[in-house]
């Protein structure tokens, strides 16, 4: 992926089975849990491409969330604030080869980032 395309989409829930068997069914996405991401089962849409995973609803984690792809989260981060963002999660490590960062735009919409190469 290239930096600027959506790479992933979360959707928040508060019954991970329940979830799973309504979207495989409703839509024919193929749902697992891979191992190291267990308690975060992934969705795979038939065309293969378009995927995210099933995360537990939370107090600001309540709308799905879409993670774009960028080169540096931490530049990505700079800009976005001296556009107007503001940061809702600091960078984190999800593998050693990658990181996660949540921003909110000037609207308040809740953007994902995500920099690095994972194998799940």
């Amino acid at each position: 992926m290239a930096h600027g395309d959506i790479t992933h989409i979360d959707i928040p829930v508060t019954d991970l089975g329940k979830a799973a068997e309504f979207y495989s069914g409703l839509f024919g996405w193929q749902i697992a849990e891979v191992p190291g991401f267990e308690g975060y089962p992934m969705w795979q849409a038939p065309n293969k491409i378009s995927g995210g995973g099933l995360a537990p609803r939370g107090e600001g984690f309540t709308q799905p969330r879409s993670y774009v792809e960028v080169d540096s989260i931490d530049e990505t981060v700079a800009a976005a604030k001296d556009a107007g963002a503001t940061v809702l999660m600091e960078k984190d490590q999800i593998s050693p080869t990658s990181w996660w960062a949540v921003i909110a735009d000037p609207d308040g919409n809740a953007i994902g980032l995500y920099e690095g190469t994972t194998d799940a």
